[in-house]
């Protein structure tokens, strides 16, 4: 595909509206706040015998078990430092709840589509396929993370 044709579609993707924003890695993420039900402090993780490894494990949520995806994975960053706690967001999708493990929540930011442009060329790999672009923030880039396919297997 050649660069004209991913900003296009990179813009057919763009949307104004807000995302709730999140650290990891040093670098900001985003997902469409529709999807984020809450955010909560590290929770207590059970081990899932045999799941992929972006599988952090399950988390009891007021009774609902809640599978824990872990996005340094998922996005093929290094671990998290040892003694540092996650921060769960829970987001629905389809009725259902998962959890994504982020190193920090950040704000809840307005976009415009008209500041959304193609994922960053330095992106590869399984990063590159989970972003859904980037939106140019005050000095700043917020990646659009696509929740459906960073919640997928």
């Amino acid at each position: 595909m050649s660069a004209a044709t991913d900003t296009e579609a990179a813009k057919a993707m763009a949307s104004s509206g807000q995302l709730a924003t999140f650290r990891l890695d040093g670098d900001l993420y985003g997902v469409e706040v529709e999807h984020v039900q809450e955010v909560l402090r590290s929770q207590g993780l059970t081990r899932v015998p045999l799941a992929p490894t972006a599988v952090a494990g399950l988390i009891n949520l007021r009774g609902q078990v809640v599978t824990a995806i872990e996005l340094r994975e998922r996005l093929g960053r290094p671990p998290r430092p040892e003694g540092t706690d996650a921060v769960v967001i829970v987001v629905r999708l389809h009725g259902e709840a998962v959890s994504l493990l982020v190193d920090s929540i950040a704000d809840v930011v307005d976009v415009d589509a008209a500041d959304f442009e193609a994922p960053p060329d330095t992106l590869e790999g399984q990063a590159r396929e989970l972003i859904r672009g980037a939106y140019k923030l005050d000095g700043k880039l917020l990646l659009a993370l696509d929740v459906h396919k960073a919640v997928s297997a």
